[in-house]
């Protein structure tokens, strides 16, 4: 059976352009800081899927599933700091709203 559609590097590109898109219009709108940091995940993904799909196409090379392993780790280590760093932020102004917080000298 041969196959209807075929899926290219175009198609990538919007699926990841649209999590990019997603995420910084989370990142732009949200006051909450869980949901900031849930913005930066959706647009490290983006960047994974760009890595992932550009090594799927170039025959030959791995350099984009290397690169893409390092920016899932990256999203791991900074979701883990960053939670640590909203829970500090927590216990000391008892909310997480980033406007709220935005002056940390007090």
């Amino acid at each position: 059976m041969e196959a209807i559609f075929h899926i290219g590097l175009t198609h990538y590109l919007v699926v990841a352009g649209v999590l990019f898109a997603a995420g910084m219009f989370v990142v732009a709108t949200r006051r909450n800081a869980v949901a900031i940091l849930m913005g930066v995940e959706l647009i490290l993904n983006a960047a994974a899927l760009n890595f992932a799909a550009f090594s799927h196409f170039v025959h030959g090379h791995v350099t984009g599933q290397i690169v893409t392993i390092f920016i899932i780790v990256l999203a791991a280590a900074e979701a883990a700091i960053a939670l640590a760093i909203v829970l500090a932020i927590f216990r000391h102004y008892r909310t997480i709203d980033a406007e709220e917080t935005s002056m940390l000298r007090d």
